[in-house]
């Protein structure tokens, strides 16, 4: 096995990147990761589905939903996007996480309309802790501070293997081929002569992987902090500037100040800033009233895209 392949990218992909209102730049909140050939959506507001056209990522059958609350622009797009499936004839079972009520407002959505899926929907409300263990990561939920129970999502890899050291196994007398797989892999082998060889006999140590955050609409929150502690990605709402801030803290939204404070706390390496207010047409002012606080921060654009891998 080729060392890289233990490395493989999150592709963060941020389709929706306005707060309540959309305009002809930004779309309804939504955010994707790609990992592995799985596709995990983080809300879906109104047009997401285009968006996920738009953005080349389309409709995968690997995919799984996560609703962070239930305030229209982050979930009307969400029975549109179960129409398309099941008009594209989907048969893979759908598993949508979010709060208490998600279950009901789409069953009361699907009744009204007559929707029929073609496709058995999996509905999870759940709230704070690990709501998703899966080969290779965790979802993990907190709460966090909104006008409605909104919940923050984590995705944590889990720690992969050390590097591989093919010296090691040479001199252990494991033959180059599918042994050498097989302890990468992280299990046991016999040589031909019969010697056990373990994985931490030709492997380094275990190495950290990939932590991305997205904290949903939320004020000020040290739940929030401490899920995206070490995160490699803070994705943070700031749907007000900091002149703003007490129509914010009304409303239960963050500023630049916030998201940063949030990322400096938590000890993250990169913040981006999404879910902007309509009347920021120029966001330049969010993205350096964050910059007086926390250097590495970047303003979400519709359809920009971030490469992230894990290093080692």
């Amino acid at each position: 096995m080729r060392p890289e392949l233990w490395a493989m990218p999150v592709e963060v992909v941020f389709l929706g990147t306005s707060g309540c209102i959309p305009t002809p730049e930004r779309s309804s909140p939504a955010l994707a990761l790609r990992r592995e050939g799985e596709l995990l959506l983080f809300d879906c507001g109104e047009g997401t589905q285009r968006q996920l056209l738009r953005s080349g990522l389309g409709l995968p059958s690997r995919m799984r939903i996560f609703i962070t609350h239930l305030h229209g622009d982050h979930i009307f797009g969400l029975p549109g996007l179960l129409h398309t499936l099941s008009l594209l004839s989907r048969r893979e079972p759908l598993e949508v996480y979010g709060p208490p009520g998600l279950a009901s407002f789409l069953a009361c959505v699907r009744e009204s309309v007559g929707l029929e899926l073609s496709f058995e929907l999996v509905v999870h409300e759940v709230g704070a802790g690990v709501v998703l263990e899966a080969p290779g990561y965790v979802v993990r939920a907190a709460w966090v501070r909104h006008s409605t129970p909104t919940l923050a999502y984590a995705l944590e890899e889990k720690p992969r293997p050390g590097r591989f050291h093919p010296e090691r196994a040479r001199e252990l007398g494991v033959p180059e081929g599918p042994l050498w797989k097989e302890l990468q892999l992280g299990r046991p082998v016999r040589t031909p002569s019969g010697r056990l060889v373990r994985p931490e006999d030709v492997l380094g140590p275990p190495r950290r992987g990939l932590k991305v955050v997205y904290s949903g609409d939320t004020a000020y929150c040290e739940t929030l902090v401490e899920l995206a502690r070490g995160a490699d990605l803070l994705i943070h709402e700031c749907t007000f500037d900091d002149g703003a801030a007490d129509k914010a803290a009304e409303r239960l939204h963050a500023t630049p100040s916030v998201a940063a404070e949030v990322a400096l706390r938590a000890g993250v390496r990169r913040l981006v800033l999404t879910h902007i207010s309509a009347r920021y047409r120029d966001p330049s002012v969010l993205l350096r009233q964050a910059r007086t606080r926390f250097p590495s921060v970047l303003v979400a654009e519709d359809l920009m895209r971030l490469e992230l891998r894990s290093e080692g």
